[in-house]
């Protein structure tokens, strides 16, 4: 049995690893899947103000206020910047990170700075045209290789805006303790943006796994992301 904290990127919500956490909980796993502040069922709380901190604060407190500790904490997309921040926060509650096809986080750098056009791509989907530049429109579910059409009629109306303030905020990386947390990588080989990340991480000697499936495998592949989680939880 292990403590897993699952973290969503961007657009996304608690909502996506509703395919995952059962094959997860039938084992005897504890899952958590919290919502980032201004996202998913929290979208009513959007606003200019949210940014990186924000979304590392929101995973602190779940550490908080559920007394969590000895967890595997997962951080998918975007979400591997969130993770690597927690880390640096409270790094003796955590037995092991896991970057799902996620942004591996440096210290004094964006996601805008460790992710090459991120930055143009976001200022074209920027919403101006509703007066809320801070905010950037979500991508088509085909776009992260959803392409099952119930999945797409799940999928689409739950994704929402992205606060810009989470991409140009840089990490910060300080805790000496937070080095020594071992590290996964899980690899989507069908959608290929962050194929330099994956390498990343193989030449720095992380554990590392690859899935045959685009980018949003707790959809796509979510008993294969299921069975891999829990691999990695029993070789702790």
């Amino acid at each position: 049995m292990a403590n897993i904290v699952l973290v969503h990127g961007s657009c996304h919500g608690g909502w996506c690893w509703k395919k995952v956490t059962p094959f997860l909980r039938n084992n005897g796993n504890v899952v958590y899947t919290p919502t980032l502040t201004g996202l998913g069922e929290r979208t009513h709380l959007a606003s200019k103000d949210i940014g990186l901190d924000t979304h590392i604060l929101d995973i602190v407190q779940e550490f908080e206020y559920e007394d969590l500790d000895e967890v595997i904490l997962v951080g998918h997309s975007y979400g591997g910047m969130v993770v690597g921040g927690v880390a640096d926060k409270v790094p003796k509650r955590i037995k092991r990170l896991v970057y799902l096809d996620g942004y591996i986080p440096q210290d004094k750098k964006s996601a805008f700075d460790i992710i090459p056009g991120l930055e143009e791509i976001y200022k074209e989907r920027a919403l101006k045209e509703l007066g809320k530049e801070w905010l950037v429109a979500p991508y088509e579910p085909q776009v992260w290789g959803v392409t099952d059409p119930p999945d797409i009629r799940w999928v689409k109306p739950r994704l929402s805006p992205m606060p810009w303030h989470t991409h140009d905020q840089h990490a910060s990386l300080t805790n000496p303790e937070a080095i020594n947390i071992p590290k996964t990588y899980i690899s989507c080989t069908e959608y290929d943006n962050f194929h330099f990340m994956a390498q990343r991480a193989k030449s720095a000697g992380w554990d590392y796994h690859e899935l045959k499936t685009g980018h949003d495998a707790m959809i796509t592949a979510p008993k294969e992301l299921a069975g891999l989680i829990e691999s990695i939880c029993e070789s702790n």
